[in-house]
Order: C-alpha cells, then structure tokens, then sequence
C-alpha cells in the first residue's frame, strides 16, 4: 500500500509516516517508480507505536516494541528490551503517583484551612458587632 493509504488506516498523518521512518521506526522500501511502499505488518508496528503513545510513553520508548515485532515476534511486548521499558515506565509512574499524592494532600491542607477560616469568619458575624462577610472576589458580598 502507498503512504496515504497507510496513514488514513493507521489514523494519522503521512507526515507522521515520514517523521517514523527518518527515525528508524517504520521501513523505508520503495517500488520501481520510488514511491514507498507498505504491508500489514507495517500498520501493526504503526498500531503498537500509537498504543504506547496513548499510554503515555515516549516515542523513543517504542522502538524496542517496534524492533521486537519485526524480529518475527507476535507481540511487541514478548522481547526482554520491552519489558525493561515497562518496568521502567512502571517506576516514573509511581514517582509521578507519589509527587501527585503530596501535592493533592496539600492543596487539600489548604480547602481545610479556607473552609475552617471561612466559618470561623461566618461565626463571628453572628455576634453582634461582629464582621461583616463577604466574598474577595470583585468585592461581592454575600
């Protein structure tokens, strides 16, 4: 099949195409007339790239799924070089889980203090004499 066909299958861009191949990742073969040329095995390593791509890994992460599949293997992931990439992809996953966790628990800290401020706020404009509420924002008040 030719570039366009290969991209409207493989729902991306031949631009894409041509960006895989200058970095390895897809073959470059050529008819007689110089037009490139594909096969299905090609729009299975496309398939394997965007997958991986949606879960969030690095282009560069993919070739050693790519390189797995062109080697004869069934899947992308069977080769001990993919499985390295999700073991590491795993661990920049729980550091991110772990940054994520701190900073939700902190902007959590931060509702609890607002909120405990606010009502301790609302609870002085009970007492008479006390302060007036109101909103900070664009000076409204309640």
């Amino acid at each position: 099949m030719r570039i366009g066909e290969l991209a409207a299958r493989a729902g991306t861009t031949t631009r894409a195409l041509r960006y895989y191949e200058a970095r390895g990742l897809l073959p470059a073969r050529r008819d007689g007339n110089g037009h490139r040329t594909y096969d299905e095995a090609d729009l299975r390593l496309l398939d394997q790239i965007r997958t991986l791509r949606d879960f969030g890994f690095e282009l560069e992460e993919t070739r050693p799924f790519v390189e797995c599949l062109r080697s004869g293997h069934p899947e992308g992931d069977s080769c001990p070089a993919s499985l390295a990439v999700y073991r590491r992809k795993l661990d920049e996953l729980d550091a991110l889980i772990g940054q994520l966790s701190a900073v939700r628990e902190t902007v959590a800290g931060q509702l609890r203090r607002a909120e405990s401020a606010r009502d301790a706020l609302a609870a002085e404009a009970l007492v008479p004499g006390g302060p007036e509420p109101g909103c900070e924002l664009g000076g409204l008040s309640r």
